[in-house]
């Protein structure tokens, strides 16, 4: 005869690391920010948003644009945010799906949920071949942002 399996108390799950719920909510909150502040300040103005590390480097870099695609995803345009980066178009859901996981794990006070290693290194890789890529001259109009007017 097996004991009953216990259950699980919101304390345990606080000590297992679920349980609280204020981080998701506060990261959502930022995030909900941010994207009210892009609707109402366009990022296509040189310099709005501070300065851009590509004009240091002389190479777009992964998010290069992503500012302008994300403005462009806030106020609808799919296919504009595309041809500024590829990346958030792909991304941003991808981003609010988890974010919106993240917060239900933590609602019902399970663990957050924590992605396999070959996940990350897999996100690194894609990464670093889009940087590479959208930097060949080639691929540059597709990959590769459209210049700030």
């Amino acid at each position: 005869m097996t004991a009953p399996r216990p259950t699980a108390t919101p304390a345990d799950a606080q000590r297992r690391g679920g349980g609280s719920w204020w981080l998701p909510l506060g990261l959502g909150g930022v995030a909900l920010g941010g994207a009210v502040l892009l609707a109402l300040r366009s990022p296509h103005v040189a310099g709005s948003y501070g300065f851009c590390p590509s004009a240091l480097l002389g190479l777009a870099c992964p998010g290069c644009g992503g500012l302008r695609g994300t403005y462009e995803l806030v106020h609808g345009d799919v296919a504009a945010a595309w041809s500024y980066n590829p990346l958030v178009v792909l991304g941003a859901p991808v981003l609010l799906a988890l974010l919106a996981r993240w917060f239900r794990d933590a609602a019902r006070g399970e663990a957050p949920w924590s992605p396999p290693t070959w996940a990350a290194v897999t996100l690194a890789v894609g990464l670093g071949a889009f940087w590479a890529l959208r930097n060949v001259p080639l691929l540059s109009p597709y990959l590769g942002p459209l210049a700030i007017p």
